[in-house]
């Protein structure tokens, strides 16, 4: 019998995904991870990981198998929160889901279950592996979750060969529907248990309480760029090489107070991101104002008025070198080489269609139709069909 160590997080999906694979005739153990102490900024009745340990320990108790908590939350505030807050100072937005499981899932926790003897590590993403020959050597594939409206595969999108090797991911094939069915035939008190939000593992936090612990508010201007600002009619540049043309595509504008019109204040540039409606509380406009580029330098917010503002579209983006992951090393494109691919730059995005660049410096991501709120620090995610192949930072 192989043994498998199962994150266990309180949630319906893990607890199934035990279940499963206690079927198929696995040894398996439950570990539930705490990544978090600090009661003060969650919204604790929302999902304290108190409950969310019981659940999983109930969990256990029903299935027979044996369970215990595991304290990783010092790792946790030095890979995932020192990592956040640092990046927000930089003005940039990270992704904690996608950071916490390449850094602690299948990675702390999962040297702690093969340190327990596991041969793999399992966890309730809804994605799903499988096994191919390359050159006579196996190389493991991420396969999107079958079940579209709930694909997870995004999240584990920067995952390696090595990680994958001893991952399993049993409720891959179901649908969330199917999922809690069978919770509820199994009597588990998950079943109906809502899905928790929030930071992975911490539970619901109020980001902005959160990022003010470290960062502190300081008073700046929020300014209203026109949709019809000559920054929007920048002629292509001619004459130039493919790869300039892709960086014009791709550069930040560079927008100046003067170029707008202040129509409120915010409390600090790096709470918010490129694409954000809700949090500016500023009246008086036609239509819902969206931020089109945030400044950390100068402190300054810029909005324009609804979500088609050319200020939030983008046809292309760039990946530096030492940020370019390929799941499937086998296809890592050498310089001058280019691959066309679905591609999304955000989780629940439809895929759209995209061709990657590769240059000595790093790679471009190249859309077919302009993006919106392409935001720095977030991740890409590019596949061939359902098989997510590599991803990398938005820089």
């Amino acid at each position: 019998m192989k043994r498998v160590v199962v994150g266990l997080s309180g949630g319906v999906d893990s607890s199934v995904a035990a279940y499963l694979l206690q079927q198929q005739g696995y040894e398996v153990i439950g570990l539930f991870m705490k990544n978090w102490h600090d009661d003060s900024v969650t919204i604790s009745n929302e999902c304290p990981w108190l409950e969310d340990s019981n659940d999983a320990l109930l969990v256990a108790e029903k299935l027979g198998i044996p369970f215990q908590t595991v304290d990783l939350s010092e790792e946790y505030k030095e890979k995932i929160v020192d990592y956040m807050f640092n990046e927000y100072e930089k003005g940039r937005t990270p992704n904690p889901d996608v950071l916490c499981n390449r850094e602690i899932k299948f990675d702390v926790f999962m040297k702690i279950a093969l340190s327990l003897g596991a041969d793999y590590v399992a966890t309730g993403h809804y994605c799903q592996k499988n096994e191919i020959e390359v050159d006579g050597k196996p190389v493991y594939q991420l396969i999107a979750g079958e079940d579209n409206n709930k694909d997870q595969s995004y999240f584990l999108c920067q995952l390696s060969q090595e990680q994958l090797a001893k991952s399993l991911f049993p409720i891959g094939a179901l649908t969330k529907p199917e999922v809690r069915e069978i919770a509820a035939e199994m009597d588990l008190v998950t079943a109906e248990k809502k899905d928790s939000q929030g930071l992975c593992f911490i539970g619901k936090v109020r980001l902005p309480e959160f990022l003010q612990q470290k960062l502190q508010p300081k008073e700046g201007k929020i300014v209203q760029i026109d949709k019809n600002d000559p920054i929007y009619t920048i002629e292509k540049p001619v004459g130039v090489s493919f790869e300039e043309e892709l960086k014009s595509e791709a550069k930040k504008r560079d927008y100046l107070p003067t170029m707008g019109k202040v129509v409120g204040k915010h409390q600090g540039a790096h709470y918010f991101t490129t694409g954000q409606r809700k949090g500016l509380n500023v009246g008086g406009t036609t239509d819902p104002l969206f931020i089109i580029a945030t400044d950390v330098e100068t402190n300054t917010i810029y909005t324009g008025l609804t979500s088609l503002h050319p200020g939030l579209f983008k046809k292309a983006l760039f990946v530096e070198k030492s940020e370019v992951h390929w799941i499937r090393t086998d296809m890592t494109l050498k310089v001058g080489e280019s691959m066309e691919v679905m591609a999304r730059i955000r989780y629940r995005q439809p895929l759209q269609k995209a061709t990657l660049h590769q240059f000595q410096d790093g790679m471009y991501v190249q859309f077919d139709e302009p993006q919106s709120a392409i935001t720095d620090g977030q991740f890409v995610a590019w596949y061939l069909e359902n098989e997510l192949v590599g991803s990398g930072v938005i820089s």
